[in-house]
């Protein structure tokens, strides 16, 4: 038997072994099935978002080039040619004004409910209100802004479609702000007043920057969802073929109508836009992920 004398001569001679050799086999086949488990649902999850960017990238790379990103849609869907350059506009005015419009009252909203209503009465309906909200139809958004905008106004515009888009992300972003907000610690917020600080002072200060990246996060995926939907754009932007620029007059279109009306033609010119349109709105949603994380990463608590 080894004794005391020659534990302590021995360095971690007394120490439990708590390597996966000291595990017993039962639980050593139990942890590799679970990790087999994740592995395969990792893949399963995987493949077909790989399958799907491969199909994008294959068969809207061959369209792609800088005529097709500069010129007018071609007013034959028909004839090959033309470009996609108002659609890209359209997107960018629509979506950048209902991000403008819903991740600042997304993010607020998210803040009085996290640090100031708590469990109270309104905070209570605020979350049902913003749960009911994420399941509605994208269509029956589109028809609502319809009702109370386009037929009050009898102007289709991009701003309509912003409102549409905009009350869409809303939900999205409150939810997600609210879940990052509750991560930071209490620790952090009860230091920051220990020390004087004002409530308000703490959370812009101390607490936003401990969750950035998660706000970031939920805002990036309602830009995402708003910048792929259909519906909403087709009932109350409309289409054009030439660039408008103001979005409180006059009809516009998005990247997301030129995909729908291209891909409904039986000819092949047709459906190349279409897959070439598909292809540019990916790469413009990863272009503002990136510049959202750098930005993010930035101010970050962390950086600091």
């Amino acid at each position: 038997m080894t004794t005391t004398a020659e534990r302590v001569s021995r360095p971690g001679a007394g120490a439990p072994d708590l390597t996966r050799r000291s595990l017993s086999a039962r639980r050593r086949i139990t942890n590799q099935i679970a990790t087999g488990a994740i592995v395969l649902a990792l893949i399963v999850a995987v493949v077909p978002l790989g399958l799907v960017i491969y199909s994008v990238i294959a068969k809207g790379g061959g369209v792609m080039s800088w005529e097709f990103l500069s010129e007018d849609i071609s007013l034959s869907t028909r004839r090959a040619g033309g470009g996609m350059w108002p659609a890209i506009v359209g997107t960018l005015l629509t979506t950048g004004i209902a991000a403008l419009m819903a991740i600042p009252l997304g993010v607020l909203g998210a803040i009085y409910l996290n640090e100031y209503g708590k469990q109270r009465p309104l905070a209570r309906i605020i979350r049902m209100l913003a749960d009911i909200m994420t399941g509605v139809p994208s269509i029956v958004m589109g028809l609502f802004i319809y009702t109370i905008w386009v037929l009050t106004f009898d102007e289709r515009t991009a701003f309509a479609g912003a409102l549409a888009l905009a009350c869409l992300m809303l939900p999205v972003v409150i939810r997600s702000t609210e879940e990052m907000l509750r991560l930071v610690p209490d620790e952090l917020r009860q230091a920051s007043l220990a020390l004087g600080a004002r409530k308000w002072r703490t959370t812009l200060t101390v607490v936003l920057p401990a969750a950035i990246s998660g706000i970031t996060s939920g805002a990036l995926l309602a830009i995402a969802r708003a910048a792929g939907e259909t519906a909403p754009i087709l009932f109350v932007v409309g289409a054009v073929n030439e660039t408008n620029w103001n979005p409180f007059s006059g009809e516009n279109t998005a990247l997301t109508a030129q995909i729908f009306r291209n891909a409904s033609e039986p000819f092949v010119p047709p459906q190349d836009r279409a897959w070439g349109a598909a292809l540019t709105l990916i790469v413009i949603v990863l272009l503002f992920t990136i510049i959202a994380r750098i930005i993010a990463n930035r101010f970050a608590i962390k950086e600091r």
